[in-house]
């Protein structure tokens, strides 16, 4: 006679793309509690839907703290996020305890990075704007000084965190025809090398750059790392980028230098809060290109996060190894 094993639960907090899902429905040692939404789980349903798991497959949305890790209670062997961030993760807390812990890095590199050369050109080519004057009729006649913007050829670019994303951006905008390529971090990165960047100090390169992209993880160090001095180093023809978190920059102060012509325009993909509330000062600036969060946005990547990240959380239930491992 076979030993009736007890089915193992594990919440997933969103509906996931199907590549995930299947993984996790074909698992037989696991009971799949889903809340049934593509809008975050509210918190007392969070709270309510890990009572007694086992595994936890949770989005950057989701604040997972102690309450969280109390709720769960004593069954939680992993939690595994779709993202490559994990700032939404109380780590000392779940260290404490003992969880395993799966994200999905390098599989959304190069949508991220693709996204963020497609902010950097539409912000600097002011595309949103022209779409706009096409819709209501300020598209009159060919005007020589009109909707001008800035190029990349002949530009100096400064990336601000040569980490996998990073160097996938500076590798896209090479070819663009950049003269010189700038980045800064803590150490200086010997895969610099394959796109000639020259590693500088961040005052050097907030100065020099004719583009400064963000794509630096969120730590103690670069919150708020963006603001006023900041933007008062960069020169008044320069684009700002941000792709990596919110929270890198300081919102106010980056308001204060697009109205007031300290820079010539920003771009984000990220926010604080996101999403962004609709009467935010930013959004009434015609300098200012934000969207929704939308770096991996893409079908194929969304669908090899959500394999990813069902299959941390099988390995974390059952005790093997993980693909995808974070190490705190």
């Amino acid at each position: 006679m076979h030993n009736v094993q007890k089915l193992m639960k594990v919440f997933v907090t969103r509906r996931i793309p199907q590549e995930g899902m299947k993984l996790l429905s074909q698992a037989g040692e696991c009971k799949v509690s889903l809340w049934e939404s593509d809008e975050p789980v509210p918190r007392s349903e969070l709270l309510k839907g890990v009572e007694g798991a086992h595994g936890l497959l949770c989005m950057l949305s989701d604040k997972i703290d102690a309450e969280v890790l109390d709720a769960a209670g004593a069954n939680l062997k992993v939690i595994s996020t779709l993202s490559v961030g994990f700032d939404h993760l109380a780590l000392d807390e779940i260290k404490k305890r003992g969880i395993r812990v799966g994200y999905t890095p390098d599989v959304l590199t190069d949508a991220t990075a693709e996204l963020t050369v497609a902010l950097l050109l539409a912000t600097a080519r002011r595309l949103p704007e022209g779409v706009e004057e096409v819709k209501n009729g300020g598209w009159s006649t060919w005007k020589p000084l009109w909707l001008c913007g800035y190029g990349l050829s002949g530009s100096t670019v400064g990336v601000i965190g040569l980490g996998r994303i990073g160097l996938a951006i500076a590798t896209r905008l090479k070819p663009f025809g950049v003269k010189r390529l700038l980045y800064s971090g803590r150490t200086a990165k010997p895969h610099a090398a394959e796109v000639d960047g020259e590693f500088a100090p961040l005052d050097t390169l907030v100065s020099e750059s004719d583009f400064v992209v963000v794509s630096c993880s969120l730590t103690p160090e670069t919150q708020g790392l963006c603001d006023k001095a900041f933007f008062s180093k960069m020169k008044n023809t320069a684009i700002f980028i941000n792709s990596s978190r919110g929270a890198v920059v300081n919102q106010e102060d980056l308001y204060e230098a697009l109205s007031t012509g300290q820079i010539a325009a920003a771009g984000l993909d990220v926010t604080t809060p996101e999403p962004l509330p609709t009467d935010h000062p930013l959004l009434t600036l015609k300098n200012c290109v934000v969207l929704p969060h939308i770096g991996s946005a893409t079908h194929s990547t969304r669908g090899v996060m959500a394999d990813l990240s069902a299959r941390n959380l099988l390995a974390g239930v059952r005790g093997t190894e993980m693909p995808s491992e974070l190490t705190f």
